[in-house]
């Protein structure tokens, strides 16, 4: 069985750049959290989409905390461009936490 983490991790994804850093400040400001590296993706059928860019916002902290984070980020979100998805997971396996480290900002 693979190890857990304690830490929760809150998983928003949003249109645009712009609105994930609204969000994410909204949701460091509503809960006791810290952020991974936002990661990005532009689908095959980015065209269509109210902004060509999804942006994934990582709250990190415990699970209450991450709740008020992701309610406050999605709020500000839906507010804006709007929400893709969004999931919480409350205690990540190690094998998902070395997933939430990669993100495509750093790619050139």
């Amino acid at each position: 069985m693979a190890e857990e983490s304690m830490d929760a991790v809150g998983l928003l994804e949003v249109f645009g750049l712009v609105c994930a850093f609204m969000a994410a400040d909204a949701g460091c400001k509503a809960g006791n959290v810290w952020l991974e590296p936002f990661d990005k993706n532009k689908p095959a059928n980015a065209d269509s989409l109210p902004v060509p860019l999804l942006v994934t916002i990582k709250f990190r902290g415990s699970v209450s905390d991450v709740e008020a984070a992701m309610e406050a980020g999605t709020a500000v979100a839906e507010s804006l461009t709007g929400v893709v998805q969004k999931h919480i997971i409350p205690r990540p396996t190690r094998d998902t936490e070395k997933m939430l480290k990669l993100n495509c900002f750093d790619k050139k």
